[in-house]
């Protein structure tokens, strides 16, 4: 029998990898406004984790409601005048200001930004409201980890963040970028489209990673029960014709992890034949739409979306607060200047076919200067990864490649 604990745990896990939770932290400064902290030492430490000749500065940016976050502006130690910058915006969840990986995996953004900051650019990378510190580590109080409408705070805490570059004596304020992640796809965007609203200047371009361009519900629904049927038909069904045999499902689960092999019995096998409950006209075999679809959806309780069980109450309450915001798709045609959109083909969290859709809306909305490129072997984090099973990582080298050379040429 397939119960809702054994799917609701698959599910929980793809959240989070949605989400971006904590991880463990990274080495942090090497050079301090400009001054080596502790001399030769200081410069080869700066050399081996690719800040040699940065300036890096602890700023402290004032989101209003109680909360200083601590930033880290950085901008080539020989530069002069005003600088074009990258502001860098998170992937949901409480993430620090490298957006660090769990499990030790690194980073999301420090590479990035020691890339910009090969093409002459200063960038401003910022702990999120209710993180204190790489780690990430989080802070105790409620009030800043859970605030009322919290997707419209990142927003706002996201514009507190543009305001200060723009006040900042190194930044030329009509030269600063967005680079967002995941939902730093969506911030970007919506600040893109309406920078009066948010109080900001015009962006100069906006870089988009992991592209949320449908709606919420859509993508966690997909993330919760759509990615399951994907997977049966791209593992599972060899021969292709929407059903499945007994074979076919004892053979899609060779070599899956133990726990996911597990789940996807439950609902395909008793012993050698397929399973009875859910091969309800008793063809011996099971239709993966018609038949196991049904048993998913009450499997996982996608209908009762968003009180789906097991969704930590601040997701739900994130979801909800999003889903009145317009996705990428919707926003960024209104912004003409560049926009670049990357996205791994092997996205479970953003499928690739959002950021295709997001791109030719903004095509025809007439802007000129736009660019979409879509990863073979890639996933939500822009690494080469296994699809259904993916492992955390930095973005992949011609990912970061692609970036430096667009900042390049549009400095």
């Amino acid at each position: 029998m397939t119960t809702t604990k054994n799917f609701r745990s698959l599910a929980v896990g793809l959240t989070a990898a949605a989400v971006l939770a904590a991880g463990v932290g990274v080495a942090h400064a090497d050079v301090i406004g400009g001054a080596p902290a502790g001399g030769a030492e200081t410069l080869t430490a700066a050399t081996r984790s690719g800040w040699e000749g940065v300036t890096r500065e602890q700023v402290r940016i004032d989101f209003g409601k109680g909360w200083v976050t601590n930033a880290e502006l950085t901008y080539p130690s020989s530069a002069t005048g005003r600088l074009p910058l990258v502001v860098f915006l998170h992937g949901s969840g409480r993430n620090d200001m490298n957006q660090t990986l769990p499990d030790g995996k690194g980073s999301t953004f420090v590479p990035l930004a020691q890339a910009a900051s090969r093409e002459g650019y200063a960038t401003l990378r910022f702990n999120k409201r209710g993180v204190t510190d790489v780690g990430p580590v989080e802070s105790t109080d409620p009030a800043q980890l859970m605030p009322k409408n919290p997707y419209q705070q990142i927003q706002l805490d996201a514009a507190s963040v543009v305001r200060f570059a723009a006040r900042t004596s190194k930044v030329d304020p009509a030269k600063i970028f967005l680079l967002g992640h995941s939902e730093g796809t969506n911030v970007a965007a919506n600040l893109a489209a309406d920078p009066k609203r948010f109080g900001i200047p015009k962006p100069a371009g906006v870089v988009e990673m992991g592209v949320v361009g449908k709606p919420i519900k859509d993508l966690l629904t997909f993330q919760i029960y759509g990615r399951l049927l994907t997977q049966m038909h791209d593992e599972f069904d060899i021969d292709g014709d929407g059903q499945l045999t007994a074979v076919e499902a004892t053979d899609g689960l060779v070599g899956q992890p133990k726990e996911i092999a597990d789940q996807f019995r439950s609902v395909l096998l008793d012993g050698k034949k397929v399973r009875p409950g859910t091969d309800r006209n008793h063809d011996g075999r099971i239709a993966i739409d018609a038949e196991a679809g049904p048993v998913l959806r009450k499997a996982t309780h996608i209908d009762d979306y968003p009180n789906v069980p097991g969704l930590d109450p601040y997701v739900v309450a994130y979801a909800k607060d999003l889903g009145r915001f317009p996705t990428v798709t919707q926003a960024l045609p209104k912004f003409a200047g560049p926009t670049l959109l990357l996205n791994g083909e092997n996205d479970i969290q953003t499928p690739a076919r959002a950021a295709i859709v997001a791109d030719a809306a903004v095509a025809a909305a007439g802007n000129k200067d736009h660019k979409l490129v879509i990863y073979p072997g890639m996933a939500h984090t822009m690494n080469i990864t296994p699809k259904f099973t993916p492992v955390f990582g930095e973005p992949d080298r011609q990912v970061i490649t692609e970036i430096q050379g667009w900042l390049k040429s549009h400095r």
